[in-house]
């Protein structure tokens, strides 16, 4: 897993900036307006996300307009696929349990009731 990802995505408002270019590429101008943020945080926000590979860029006119990577966050869900399985698998043994319980509780309350 790459933790570089990880670490960009941590700060609050990179996290908010990627939650925003998953509905759409976007110029720096209309990330910074609809963030509330100011440009220049903005653009070093961008370039360190685009350190990690979550973003690119490409010129359109005298914009930039960044979108996201679909790869590293791929990578992401694959990793995370693999504490899905962990916590199926042991929500599915705590189920198991639980039935086994109200079956012994209901024989119990049975063989008090006689």
């Amino acid at each position: 897993m790459n933790t570089t990802m990880l670490n960009a995505i941590a700060e609050p408002n990179r996290l908010r900036i990627v939650e925003l270019l998953r509905e759409s590429p976007s110029p720096v101008g209309e990330i910074a307006t609809k963030l509330k943020l100011r440009q220049p945080q903005v653009s070093k926000h961008l370039r360190l996300l685009s350190e990690a590979g979550l973003v690119r860029a490409y010129p359109n006119a005298q914009q930039r307009i960044y979108y996201l990577q679909a790869e590293p966050f791929k990578e992401l869900d694959r990793w995370l696929e693999t504490f899905r399985k962990v916590w199926k698998d042991r929500l599915d043994n705590l189920n198991d349990y639980m039935k086994e319980l109200k079956e012994e509780e209901k024989l119990n309350k049975k063989g008090a009731g006689q």
